[in-house]
């Protein structure tokens, strides 16, 4: 790995292999990884049925219940509990500039606390509780959490000064796949001006300007292009009226706009092979959805053409939609004028998590402190 894939770069030194463990904890899973270096000994998805769930009231409860099945897991495998590093899933807090973090005392304050729940936000936890229970100085780290925040000032205005625009997006994903395809290029990160755009539930497009992604969409909120959970961009005076219509209660409204939402809230399902499917058959109304979300993600791509001011190295296309030559290709057709488009399909943030523990075990990357 060349160490000057960030701007933090510090000497590389020899390594004798290391062993890093890597948590991923989703809403209905935990995803558990064991990795030598850069190569996945073990990688396995501990899923959790609703009725394990349902006895803790906040999803922040959970996190004794999921350590002690990583426990169990590695007690299962026959893999010894000694480890250089272990890494999880970055959680939901205040923004901050992309990088590696050491999970410290207040990161784990202010991801207990967070406002927005989410069952990333485990990932901190977890691992700082099975580091503290090493005895070879084992350090925890979260890498490129989804409120990754290096916007331009211009980027955070919105037309209202009590909604300013937030970046909660797939920066680990993107960041990844940046610094992939900069290396298969030959160059590396901070020297590219890049435009990604990952599709998956929610899609997220950031124009990454030489290592930093000055603008993004609030995937999370439903900015952006409609998806296969996500609202979209909607009309505001018409969200307003909806508000204060009585037919849904907060929650239920927030549903709508993140969850029930997208091609959900059309076609009463999220699985894009299966509309895709549908849309072969002959189904007008489905073949309608996929296009109109191919037509919305073309043009929030373009718009960070602008951002970028026209220099543009490539365009990365990116997450599990990207699997569909459909869509993938039509999309090409509307934005292939702006530069080059390169295509990687999945998300492997499994991996993502390993290379950036990995770099700062092997002195490429310098662990930042969360303040």
């Amino acid at each position: 790995m060349n160490p000057s894939l960030d701007p933090e770069v510090a000497q590389p030194v020899p390594s004798p292999g290391y062993r890093i463990l890597v948590i991923n904890p989703g809403s209905t899973s935990t995803k558990v990884g064991v990795y030598l270096d850069a190569h996945p000994l073990l990688v396995s998805v501990i899923r959790h049925q609703p009725e394990e769930l349902a006895p803790y009231k906040h999803i922040t409860e959970q996190h004794e219940f999921r350590r002690n099945l990583v426990l169990k897991w590695l007690e299962e495998n026959n893999i010894p509990f000694v480890f250089d590093a272990i890494i999880g899933r970055g959680g939901l807090t205040k923004p901050i500039p992309g990088g590696v973090y050491r999970v410290n005392r207040k990161m784990c304050y202010d991801t207990f606390y967070a406002l927005r729940k989410h069952a990333c936000n485990l990932g901190c936890l977890i691992a700082k509780e099975l580091a503290k229970m090493q005895t070879n100085g084992c350090q925890a780290y979260i890498a490129d959490p989804a409120v990754v925040d290096e916007l331009l000032p211009e980027a955070r205005i919105s037309g209202s000064p009590l909604m300013p625009r937030l970046s909660i997006w797939h920066a680990l994903n993107q960041r990844a796949i940046a610094r992939r395809h900069a290396k298969e290029m030959g160059t590396t990160y901070d020297k590219l001006n890049l435009i990604v755009c990952h599709l998956g539930g929610g899609i997220s497009i950031a124009a990454h300007q030489q290592g930093r992604a000055v603008d993004a969409n609030n995937a999370l909120d439903g900015e952006g292009p409609l998806s296969p959970e996500r609202a979209g961009t909607l009309p505001a005076s018409d969200l307003i009226h909806l508000c204060f219509s009585g037919r849904y209660t907060e929650d239920q409204l927030k549903r709508r706009v993140a969850g029930k939402a997208g091609l959900m809230a059309h076609l009463g399902t999220t699985d894009v092979r299966q509309i895709l499917t549908m849309k072969d058959a002959g189904d007008k109304r489905a073949a309608l959805l996929i296009d109109a979300m191919i037509f919305h993600t073309a043009k929030s791509i373009a718009a960070e053409g602008a951002v970028l001011k026209g220099k543009i190295d490539a365009i990365l296309i990116t997450g599990g939609m990207a699997y569909s030559d459909y869509i993938t290709n039509h999309l090409r057709e509307r934005v292939d004028w702006m530069a080059p488009v390169y295509v990687y399909p999945g998300e492997d943030e499994m991996e993502a998590l390993a290379l950036n523990a990995l770099a700062v075990l092997k002195g490429e990357r310098v662990a930042k402190e969360y303040e």
